[in-house]
C-alpha cells in the first residue's frame, strides 16, 4: 500500500506491506486524517523527543500517549487524527463489521505490549492507505457525518482533556492564546460547560472567525490588542485560566509575563524544545502553571 513514510526524520511516498489485524484488531481503510502539530515538529525535533521519552518513560508505567519508542531508521507511517472503514476482522471482533465507519484512540495492543499508532515502527498511522485499531478502543460514527469531521475526534478530545485539567468553574473567565485545532476545542468544551467569558487570541482572521463560531465571546489580534487587556475590560475582576495552546519557544515566558496574579495557566501547545522561564515570575504572581498530554479514554469517547 501507499503511505507517506518518515525515514531518517524526513518523509516520502513510498509502498510498505499492508498491516494485518490480529486478536481483537481491524483492518481499516483510510478516510480522512488531519495533521497534527506533533507530527510537523517530529520531523524536527524528534531525536530530541525520542532522548526525553525514554528519560520519562524509565521510572513510570507504560504510557502508549507519551514515549516515542520508534527507532528513525526503520520506517514509521504518522498521522493519529483518522476516521476509517473497516474492511477485514481479525479473530475475536464482534462489535464491528466490515463497512462500519469508525475513529479510534490511537493506541493498539498486542502480544508484545502498548503501541502508538502514527508512533510506531509497527503500527502505520493514518497517513496511509490502510491501518490496524483495537476493536475495543474504536468507536462507529454517526451516520451522516463526514469523515473529515469524525477525524477531528482526536484534537477535540485535547481540548476536553485540558479544560478537564484545568478545573475551571463558574465564576472563572478563561482566555485561550493560540486558536488552533486544539485551542478552537478549549473553547468548545468551555462553551460546553457554560464558562463565560471566554477570549481568544491569534493571529489570524479566519481561525479568530471559527472561535466567534463555537463560542468565544471576544476575540483579538494580539498584534493589536493584547488578550489580557480584553480581560480586563470585560470583567478584570473574575479568576483567569489561561490556556497556551500555541507550542513555541518564548510562549510559557510571554505568558507568564501578561498573566495576572494568582492566574492558572495551562501549557496544551506541544513545544518540543527546550525553553526558558523566570521563575521569579511565577513567585511573585504565585502563578499556577499546568502541562498537559493528551486525553483518556473516557475523554476520547
Amino acid at each position: 500500500m501507499r503511505a507517506a513514510v518518515m525515514r531518517d526524520w524526513s518523509l516520502r511516498v513510498d509502498d510498505i506491506a499492508e498491516p494485518v489485524a490480529g486478536a481483537g484488531q481491524v483492518l481499516t481503510k483510510v478516510l480522512a486524517c488531519g495533521i497534527c502539530g506533533s507530527d510537523l515538529h517530529m520531523l524536527v525535533h524528534g531525536e530530541e523527543s525520542r532522548r526525553l521519552s525514554a528519560e520519562m518513560s524509565a521510572d513510570q508505567p507504560p504510557s502508549a500517549l507519551s514515549p516515542i519508542m520508534f527507532e528513525p531508521h526503520i520506517d514509521t507511517v504518522m498521522g493519529h487524527e483518522f476516521c476509517c472503514e473497516v474492511l477485514d476482522l481479525g479473530p475475536g471482533v464482534s462489535n464491528l463489521k466490515q463497512g462500519d465507519i469508525i475513529v479510534s484512540f490511537p493506541v493498539t495492543f498486542d502480544e508484545q505490549g502498548v503501541h502508538g499508532v502514527g508512533f510506531s515502527n509497527k503500527y502505520p498511522g493514518g497517513y496511509s492507505q490502510r491501518l490496524v485499531v483495537n476493536e475495543m478502543m474504536s468507536i462507529k460514527v454517526p451516520n451522516g457525518l463526514l469523515p473529515e469531521l469524525a477525524a477531528l475526534t482526536e484534537p477535540l478530545a485535547v481540548g476536553v482533556h485540558a479544560v478537564e485539567k484545568s478545573r475551571i468553574a463558574q465564576g472563572d473567565a478563561a482566555l485561550i492564546i493560540g486558536l488552533g485545532p486544539v485551542g478552537l476545542a478549549c473553547i468548545a468544551e468551555l462553551k460546553m460547560r457554560g464558562i463565560g467569558p471566554i477570549i481568544g487570541a491569534d493571529f489570524s482572521p479566519r481561525r479568530r472567525a471559527l472561535a466567534e463560531h463555537l463560542g468565544a465571546d471576544i476575540v483579538v489580534d494580539p498584534r493589536e490588542v493584547p488578550g489580557i487587556e480584553a480581560w480586563r475590560k470585560i470583567d478584570g475582576q473574575k479568576p483567569l485560566v489561561v490556556f497556551e495552546a500555541v507550542g513555541v519557544p518564548g510562549m510559557i515566558e510571554q505568558t507568564m509575563r501578561m498573566a495576572p496574579k494568582d492566574a492558572r495557566i495551562l501549557i496544551v501547545g506541544a513545544c518540543m524544545q527546550e525553553d526558558r522561564i523566570h521563575p521569579m515570575l511565577g513567585i511573585g504572581k504565585e502563578l499556577s502553571l499546568q502541562f498537559v498530554l493528551g486525553y483518556s479514554p473516557a475523554e476520547f469517547g
